[in-house]
């Protein structure tokens, strides 16, 4: 390897792009949304992958859930208030989905809302 290939080799990682809290959250329900809707479309073959998918959604709803509840979060208390709720409704509605595949669309639904609240919110920065 010659000094000009090593040179690019030691930088190309400083190159990553910064991520923001907005950017790493809609990541995280990028990912979990994609895995929910792709294992629920393929139906009881998927079960297993649409179970992990369920887990991993509530658990960031979970968490979502403990930072709306925070005494220091800066979002309006009305905000926080359905944020809340919808990781409540999550959760209820996860233990049905469990039972019936086929009822996994609305959490999809959910995900997909929230991810275009962030997107708005990060162009408008």
């Amino acid at each position: 390897m010659n000094a000009m290939n090593m040179a690019k080799t030691a930088y190309a990682a400083t190159r990553n792009t910064v991520r923001t809290p907005r950017g790493v959250e809609y990541e995280a329900f990028a990912r979990i949304t994609y895995r929910l809707k792709s294992s629920a479309e393929e139906g009881r073959a998927g079960f297993g992958k649409l179970a992990q998918a369920i887990h991993e959604n509530r658990r960031l709803w979970t968490l979502l859930a403990a930072d709306v509840a925070a005494k220091d979060n800066a979002l309006p208390p009305d905000l926080r208030a359905r944020i809340f709720y919808l990781s409540e409704f999550t959760n209820q509605h996860s233990r049905k989905v469990l039972k019936d595949p086929a009822e996994a669309g609305v959490l999809v639904e959910i995900n997909t809302a929230i991810m275009r609240g962030l997107k708005q919110k990060a162009e408008a920065a």
